[in-house]
């Protein structure tokens, strides 16, 4: 790098964002000429194999401006490997990672280098207001946030997503993980280093419908507990303690029925209820096992995470 200036990377995964992107470009375009003196910006498009015209909108707009940077998948391979590829790219002294939908300004990326000149290596980005959202996601949100904390070994900031700033330091430990189930908010935090949040109002998306449905949270729950805690593990075995425990003590009291009172054993209905309550504990812990299995299963074909068909300007 010729430039005595330091560069930021901003990484910026795509999926169906047509009809946010133009006005992403114009407000990273904008802030880019305002600190244009102090820094050098690149921008790294990664379209998570969109089926609109959002890589066509990335192509034109990386043909005007070279600092835009285009990597395309070779199909949907999710969120986290499209930030995970960008960052693998990023060449920069600090890599930021923001969402294309406008809910977390781009503005405050510059901010969030200023607070990392003064000795920290990741700055994350804390919500202080969620416009736009119902109840129910900011209720699911904040007890989500407190479940993982609970079960993972690790604090992991609540109220943040994944947009933040990495120091270079940070991103080289990142790019060491491998692991195909990823949870990158969690990730960040167990690598370490100094960290600070930057507080901000995050907006409502621009346009279009989220790409984050019910369905999709929920999944992403799961793997962000799997991926950093064995706790799950250890709550089936509790269970299945318990189990042994009330059936052995349901064994004594017909046994005390039988040999000891004249109070009929009930029949078919207890036998019948006893089953099922103890079956559907023993599918739930084979659930849990079996997700960790089909983790270590997905782990082990070492297959790679995200495929590139072509970049542009990279």
């Amino acid at each position: 790098m010729l430039s005595s200036r330091q560069l930021i990377s901003i990484v910026i995964p795509v999926y169906n964002e047509q009809e946010c992107l133009p006005e992403m470009f114009k407000r990273l375009s904008t802030m880019m000429a305002r600190v244009s003196e102090q820094v050098e910006i690149e921008c790294i498009f990664v379209d998570d194999g969109s089926i609109d015209n959002s890589l066509l909108l990335l192509k034109d707009e990386a043909s005007k401006k070279k600092s835009f940077k285009i990597i395309s998948f070779s199909r949907n391979f999710g969120h986290q490997a499209a930030i995970t590829a960008g960052i693998d790219k990023s060449r920069g002294n600090f890599v930021a990672v923001i969402d294309s939908d406008l809910q977390d300004p781009p503005e405050l990326i510059y901010d969030m280098y200023k607070i990392a000149l003064l000795g920290f290596d990741v700055v994350y980005g804390k919500r202080r207001k969620r416009a736009g959202e119902t109840l129910f996601k900011k209720w699911s949100a904040s007890i989500f946030y407190k479940l993982l904390n609970r079960f993972a070994n690790i604090e992991i900031p609540t109220e943040t997503g994944d947009f933040r700033l990495l120091s270079r330091k940070v991103v080289n430990e990142l790019s060491l993980m491998r692991e195909q189930h990823r949870f990158i908010r969690g990730m960040v935090p167990w690598v370490g280093f100094k960290s600070k949040a930057l507080e901000y109002d995050r907006n409502e998306r621009h346009l279009g419908e989220t790409k984050y449905p019910f369905k999709k949270m929920i999944a992403f729950a799961i793997t962000a507990i799997f991926s950093f805690s064995i706790k799950p593990l250890t709550i089936a075995t509790y269970l299945g303690v318990i189990t042994i425990i009330f059936g052995l003590l349901g064994l004594i009291v017909m046994l005390y029925l039988k040999y000891f009172t004249n109070v009929a054993v009930p029949g078919l209905t207890a036998i019948l209820f006893t089953i099922t309550i103890f079956s559907g504990v023993q599918i739930f812990i084979l659930g849990i096992i079996g997700q960790y299995i089909g983790r270590i299963f997905e782990q082990v074909k070492g297959r790679p995470l995200y495929i590139i068909s072509e970049t542009v300007n990279g």
